[in-house]
């Protein structure tokens, strides 16, 4: 038997719950994984919240999208991006179906190796968060001399995306509360508050304009600031707000309705990810950590927003 979080119902926190299940064997292709840590992600929270859909037929929902674990059991021919898997690799698998839970089975294709620069806890937060910055930075084009603006810049993709653009050679003014300019300053970021008189504050520090805004967080005060200070709006993206983003013509990417979902882009990344990692290159922060049975309250942290980091469960 496993223990499994679900969502046993469309609404906040207070649907989701731990349940025994029985989980088969790995088929051809896939492989068991025993899992030391589970990442969370807002997407989690929208799926289970309804934003995407009530469907019934959909509960109970299985949660968890990406872990970091060890492999228990291996199908025939199961495979991952970096060759063949075999019982006691060290993997990260992402994605997955039900990753809060103490066993997954899944695709041998979801499977890279854990950088050995990780812990489990950092090597779960690493691939949604990163192949979405990958795939923001990549569709607006970000590289040597850009201005760039991300809003949201201490959440879990924001410090991905920061440090692949300062990497990239850009220039990156994040907004963040006072609290995590520090931690961006580390990164090479220039942080700036959010809140009224945000563009008169960016304009300060980038005189000569903003090449690409990234709104990470979601807020109409992002995205009327990105759109204000960036006049090409095919380098202006959106991972949060899907359906103001597609009304003001910008870029929308991400799971929901009319997004761009970027899948090609996000698979090729997966990789090149866990090389930057084993290079020591990309840090993953991981802002706290929740036994299995306390994923409510660890959903209740993730949907307050302000973590500045993963949180990230642990069976």
């Amino acid at each position: 038997m496993s223990a499994r979080v679900v969502a046993t119902a469309y609404g906040g926190p207070e649907v989701v719950s731990v349940v025994e299940v029985d989980l088969p064997g790995p088929g051809p292709g896939e492989v068991s994984v025993e899992v030391m840590a589970a990442a969370t992600n807002p997407i989690d929270v929208k799926l289970f919240s309804g934003a995407y859909g009530r469907d019934p037929s959909l509960l109970p929902m299985p949660l968890g999208l990406e872990v970091a674990g060890v492999v228990s059991a291996v199908g025939a021919g199961a495979e991952g991006p970096a060759g063949r898997l075999n019982p006691g690799d060290e993997v990260i698998a992402y994605p997955v179906t039900g990753g809060y839970a103490s066993e997954v089975v899944t695709s041998g294709t979801s499977c890279v190796p854990r950088p050995s620069t990780y812990s489990m806890a950092e090597a779960s937060g690493l691939l949604l968060a990163g192949t979405t910055a990958v795939h923001a930075l990549r569709v607006t084009g970000v590289g040597p001399g850009d201005t760039v603006v991300m809003h949201g810049a201490a959440g879990a993709v924001g410090l991905l995306a920061v440090q692949l653009a300062v990497r990239a050679g850009a220039r990156v003014i994040g907004t963040a509360s006072a609290g995590h300019h520090g931690t961006l300053r580390d990164l090479g970021a220039e942080p700036v508050t959010y809140g009224p008189g945000l563009v008169e504050r960016i304009r300060s520090l980038a005189p000569h304009g903003v090449d690409v805004a990234l709104d990470l967080v979601g807020t109409d005060e992002a995205l009327e600031a990105s759109t204000e200070l960036v006049a090409d709006r095919s380098r202006v993206a959106t991972i949060a707000n899907t359906a103001r983003g597609l009304e003001l013509g910008i870029r929308a990417l991400g799971m929901a309705p009319g997004a761009d979902q970027g899948v090609e882009i996000r698979d090729a990344a997966r990789m090149e990810l866990v090389r930057l990692a084993e290079e020591g290159a990309l840090h993953v922060r991981v802002a706290g950590t929740y036994p299995l049975d306390e994923a409510v309250d660890a959903l209740r942290e993730l949907a307050a927003g302000h973590a500045g980091g993963k949180i990230v469960l642990v069976p």
